[in-house]
């Protein structure tokens, strides 16, 4: 498998996670977003979205947005497992996953910031915009997850927490005040004291600067 990556994408951040959990090798494509190679013609073709990640399989399969990516993973690779096997408590794992990576991410991101900056505002009012929506999607997060769990939902990582790890990473980048979130820190640290975790990091990516 190839997997079209950026080192600081949180969106790849949560693939390399995955497939690492999953004990799956992939090659890396780094593909630097900064530099506008998402928009080059040869990666639209692959990726009309323009963006990161992008999962080419064996068989020369596309697979895009990490959501769908992540549910390909746990359905064709089912262990271990990353969302619990009861359908109500896996509507949970997946509703708190998605605060992140529908509620916060989107706001985020590169192309909504270069928008913003665009339209005039500075780069501590852009700053500031991310770390508004970040510590009202943490706050809601936090409510949504265990109380007395090692990680998000239970004693072994999952689904929720590939997606908080890699936003937790943005958030410590901007600034973010995370003495309110000491749970999400906590549980921030139980992972990445994980090699899947660790290998995963951004600076720790062939591509990182």
């Amino acid at each position: 498998m190839k997997l079209y990556t950026y080192w600081r994408s949180t969106t790849s951040y949560r693939i390399r996670i995955a497939l690492n959990l999953k004990g799956l090798q992939y090659e890396s494509v780094p593909v630097n977003l900064v530099r506008g190679e998402q928009s080059s013609s040869d990666y639209v073709s692959l990726n009309p979205g323009q963006g990161v990640p992008a999962l080419v399989l064996d068989d020369g399969t596309v697979l895009t947005q990490s959501m769908a990516i992540l549910d390909w993973l746990e359905e064709t690779r089912p262990s271990p497992a990353l969302l619990p096997e009861d359908p109500v408590e896996r509507a949970h794992v997946r509703a708190a996953s998605l605060v992140i990576a529908t509620d916060i991410h989107p706001v985020n991101n590169l192309r909504v910031v270069a928008k913003l900056k665009a339209m005039g505002h500075s780069q501590d009012e852009a700053v500031a915009w991310m770390n508004e929506w970040m510590a009202k999607g943490f706050e809601a997060f936090g409510r949504m997850i265990g109380e007395d769990t090692s990680f998000c939902f239970g004693d072994t990582p999952g689904l929720a927490d590939l997606c908080l790890v890699p936003q937790l990473y943005n958030a410590h980048r901007w600034g973010l005040d995370l003495a309110p979130f000491k749970r999400l820190t906590e549980i921030e640290t139980r992972c990445l004291a994980l090699s899947e975790f660790d290998a995963a990091r951004p600076e720790n990516q062939p591509d990182a600067a």
